[in-house]
């Protein structure tokens, strides 16, 4: 495509997806202050075990996931996304304080699980919303601006960190305190900058029904259900990102140094998911999905094979590339196999199957590096990635079948 068609493209995506994607840019980058530092935090001043890590951060992901099949399923009861995606903002913003607040692991794991309850409570009405928001054609480059957007916050979060931690000498309590600006910017934004369009109603009232009913769930059809069952198992390869930064230390990198990685991941990561975007409407989805399951195992192996900072550093690009080549893709493939007053629903259950695969992912990656040492852990995860491989190979075979 040339670079007219680009911007040409960019300029017919609605301005209520760009004003969601300056939304998460903010949010993230609130998150990623606390994220970045928080791993280390744990380690360093509070002295937990690395399962623990493990244990926190997959239950903390997992709960957003989870959560997320509830939310999804009341906007498409109420017909609304909006309200419950300022009420999940809302929520997170919230929490920011109480991590600079933390006197023990106990604080740091409800402000940690309170805050992914909010992330859970947005995220799918938010999805569904991008989804009612686009037009088909433009709906995997939509996703993948918002992810673009929501990523430059991802990567701007942990230098802004590592800044902050210089200037005023690894203090992290300081840092989270001034996490919880953006966090109350993004939620104003959402509430003035996003309009939600009006469900279109032909003949008689729609009449509410449950989106749960056994006859809706069957609306949803196979090709969904094989997209919930390989984003699950994809899950389990693609564990917290708290390990990279644990490996980085690990090799000795300062406390102050450490976030450069996650900016270095999501500089990759948010240059990658706008053009990986916009190419998932053109191309195979599932050979898209399994070209980036073949880079998170390039990853896997780069980090396994040695902790020096060049190598880590690799991996961890290896590890964003994948992340943009997968992520908007995996919501445009769940909005182009689901029923359009489903949508909501549809991402739901995806994130419930996730948030289930996470739960076990973060907690078995902390033991096998508690256990066996870091490259093992990443191994470990090449090893899922195959598996995910194989279930897509068994859905192409089905489909030309």
């Amino acid at each position: 495509m040339t670079d007219a068609g680009k911007f040409r493209t960019l300029r017919q995506i609605p301005s209520g997806i760009w004003a969601l994607g300056v939304v998460s840019l903010l949010m993230d980058v609130s998150s990623e202050m606390v994220h970045a530092l928080l791993p280390l935090f744990m380690v360093v001043t509070l002295g937990t075990s690395v399962f623990t890590v493990g244990l926190i951060e997959g239950a903390a992901e997992a709960t957003a996931l989870i959560v997320k099949v509830f939310s999804g399923v009341l906007s498409d009861y109420l017909g609304k996304r909006k309200g419950l995606a300022v009420f999940g903002y809302g929520l997170a913003a919230l929490t920011k304080p109480i991590f600079a607040l933390a006197s023990g692991i106990g604080w740091i794991m409800g402000a940690r699980l309170l805050d992914r309850v909010g992330k859970g409570i947005r995220g799918a009405p938010r999805d569904a919303l991008v989804a009612d928001l686009t037009p088909p054609h433009l709906r995997g480059a939509a996703f993948g601006l918002r992810q673009s957007l929501d990523t430059v916050g991802a990567f701007l979060g942990p230098l802004t960190a590592m800044g902050l931690m210089l200037l005023w000498a690894n203090d992290f309590r300081a840092v989270f305190w001034v996490a919880t600006v953006p966090a109350v910017l993004a939620v104003v934004l959402l509430i003035v900058g996003v309009q939600e369009p009006e469900r279109k109603v032909t003949g008689a009232p729609e009449k509410r029904t449950n989106p749960i009913r056994w006859d809706n769930l069957k609306r949803m059809g196979r090709d969904y259900w094989w997209v919930v069952i390989i984003g699950a198992v994809f899950t389990l390869a693609r564990f917290s990102e708290a390990f990279l930064l644990l490996r980085a230390q690990q090799g000795g990198m300062a406390l102050a140094w450490v976030p450069l990685i996650m900016v270095a991941m999501n500089v990759v990561y948010a240059l990658s998911a706008y053009p990986f975007g916009k190419l998932s409407d053109s191309v195979s989805h599932t050979r898209l999905l399994a070209a980036g399951l073949l880079v998170l195992i390039a990853a896997d192996i780069v980090l396994a094979s040695s902790n020096a900072w060049p190598v880590v550093l690799l991996g961890v690009l290896l590890w964003g590339l994948h992340m943009g080549m997968t992520q908007g893709l995996l919501a445009a493939m769940v909005a182009a196999t689901a029923p359009a007053d489903l949508r909501g629903t549809a991402f739901g259950f995806f994130n419930l199957a996730s948030g289930l695969a996470m739960l076990v992912a973060s907690p078995l990656a902390g033991w096998l590096w508690d256990g066996y040492g870091a490259s093992f852990t990443f191994y470990a995860g090449a090893v899922f990635c195959g598996a995910a491989l194989l279930l897509m190979l068994a859905d192409l075979r089905r489909r030309a079948g």
